[in-house]
């Protein structure tokens, strides 16, 4: 299911569409009422989720779909196959199709100022390609284990990484994707990594059900939001969104919770508010 929720009122949800499998991924076009849903052996379904009705569908792959992203009219989605295919918005078809691992393609983030797209695969490699024509640029093993998250900084001069290994690293876009620190950052995996609206901060996600809540320009430990503390998920924790709506940060866990927490930097800790 996918189901649309209000920040003011984030008891009760609203159903936007109803998919045949489990749904993996979620992606919202900019400037558009058009949400791209990505579910589990078939393909992505783009809703309309003010009016509740689906556009269009498309079969991409019989495998898993794990992230989607866009640059301009090009739709990226990253597969259970190890592959980045690429969709023209315009015509709703397949574009290009790039097998670069036989292990999953698990995470994108877009770079505009590089023109890269970075991709992390579940064979521990980062691999980047240009978003002129999608051509490999550069692959490297970034850790020793699965790559789950990945994010560019907001000023796009490096590259956060997270993994399965529970290490957090970052790479120097403009060297070349030169790794320039490193961090011990959980127990267990890192399942996603996003930045707060102000670029200062970001948090992660991970299998040991806690969330960690990071300053950008150091990797510097803030915050633990787990459930001794503050009452947070039971299991993984394995989205996270952080939203310009008062500073808020969404987590949603195996626990088939939804939390909202807000985020004070001052002399408090952050706190559920739904």
């Amino acid at each position: 299911m996918v189901v649309r929720w209000d920040l003011h009122n984030p008891e009760e949800g609203e159903l936007i569409a109803k998919l045949p499998n489990s749904v993996y991924a979620m992606y919202l076009l900019p400037d558009s009422d058009l949400l791209i849903a990505g579910h589990n052996y078939e393909g992505i379904h783009v809703l309309n989720w003010k009016d509740k009705r689906e556009m269009s569908s498309l079969q991409v792959t019989k495998a898993a779909i794990f992230d989607i992203k866009s640059f301009e009219r090009d739709l990226m989605i990253a597969t259970g196959e190890g592959m980045l295919a690429i969709i023209d918005l315009d015509q709703m078809a397949i574009k290009k199709k790039l097998s670069v691992s036989g292990q999953n393609a698990r995470v994108l983030a877009i770079n505009p100022i590089a023109g890269e797209v970075a991709v992390g695969f579940s064979d521990y490699f980062i691999r980047v390609f240009s978003l002129r024509d999608y051509k490999l640029k550069c692959e490297f093993q970034a850790h020793q284990n699965s790559v789950f998250a990945l994010s560019y900084t907001p000023d796009f001069q490096f590259l956060i990484s997270g993994s399965r290994d529970a290490r957090l690293k970052a790479w120097d876009v403009k060297s070349g994707y030169k790794q320039t620190a490193e961090v011990a950052a959980h127990l267990f995996a890192i399942n996603n990594l996003v930045f707060s609206p102000s670029g200062e901060y970001f948090a992660t996600a991970s299998m040991d059900k806690s969330i960690k809540i990071w300053k950008a320009d150091e990797l510097k430990l803030l915050k633990v939001i787990d459930k001794g503390r503050h009452a947070g998920h039971g299991t993984s924790v394995n989205k996270l969104l952080w939203t310009s709506f008062n500073d808020q940060l969404i987590s949603a866990s195996d626990d088939r919770t939804i939390s909202v927490w807000d985020i004070k930097f001052e002399n408090s800790l952050p706190s559920p508010q739904g």
